[in-house]
């Protein structure tokens, strides 16, 4: 595998931070993975994913979104709707430069973001999920014993992972607005959708309302206990092969 330090202009041109995996072999196709809510690209999945996805041939970028890991901007003034405008504009650079992602892959909230994007970057011909949300609004959930302060005062420090976030009313109220549902019915895009049965944080719930608001091709595999940030890398490395051999029937391998 190759690693490749790159950087671009987000949504708003703030300076966002990214890493190229490339396979040490031809590169049959191009893939955006979108990391989990206030990860970053270098979190164990994001990285250990990519890392496999290589010895499939499949050439990875990974970035920080505005405001998290070596990214420009402030979290605080980030929200859900930045995040998928973010995805955009690395989709657009990633085309620009190299060629355009024909796989998006989001981990959690970055899950529910591919989702959202995926319909304005007509070149991805197939998404997967893990342990993602069906409804932005369920990170609210992880602070919300936070949300009365932030209603009452605009914002409040919150803990998530262990670190300290400010997050504002905006937030929430972004949040609340996106309706995944009509966008995934409209997703146009073969669909994987993987979840653990096991999993704490994100209800598998979720991965239901995905898969049935979908429409056909989709598919769904059970991470069995894996949990939600597939800290075991066992677990990870299944997770790539299994998108590496699902999405083989749906990506065209034309090697670079």
């Amino acid at each position: 595998m190759k690693v490749e330090r790159i950087e671009f202009p987000g949504s708003d041109g703030q300076t966002l931070a990214a890493r190229l995996d490339t396979p040490a072999g031809p590169i049959h196709t191009f893939a955006l993975f979108a990391h989990c809510f206030t990860c970053g690209k270098d979190v164990f999945a994001a990285s250990r994913i990519a890392q496999a996805l290589t010895e499939h041939g499949i050439a990875v970028l990974r970035f920080d979104f505005t405001g998290l890991g070596a990214s420009e901007g402030e979290f605080a003034n980030t929200n859900f709707s930045s995040n998928v405008a973010d995805l955009i504009a690395a989709a657009k650079y990633l085309g620009a430069a190299y060629r355009a992602p024909a796989l998006l892959i989001g981990h959690s909230l970055g899950g529910a973001a591919v989702l959202a994007a995926a319909a304005d970057i007509p070149q991805v011909r197939a998404v997967v999920t893990i342990g993602a949300p069906s409804d932005p609004s369920h990170v609210i959930g992880l602070f919300r014993d936070q949300v009365s302060t932030i209603e009452r005062d605009g914002e409040a420090e919150v803990q998530l992972a262990g670190r300290t976030f400010r997050v504002k009313h905006q937030f929430l109220l972004d949040a609340a607005k996106h309706q995944l549902s009509e966008k995934i019915a409209r997703l146009k895009k073969s669909l994987l959708v993987m979840h653990s049965p096991r999993d704490s944080t994100v209800d598998i719930a979720n991965a239901l309302h995905i898969f049935t608001a979908a429409k056909h091709p989709k598919s769904f595999i059970s991470l069995d206990d894996a949990d939600h940030l597939l800290t075991r890398k066992a677990d990870a490395i299944y997770v790539a092969n299994m998108v590496a051999a699902w999405s083989q029937r749906y990506i065209l391998s034309e090697s670079l």
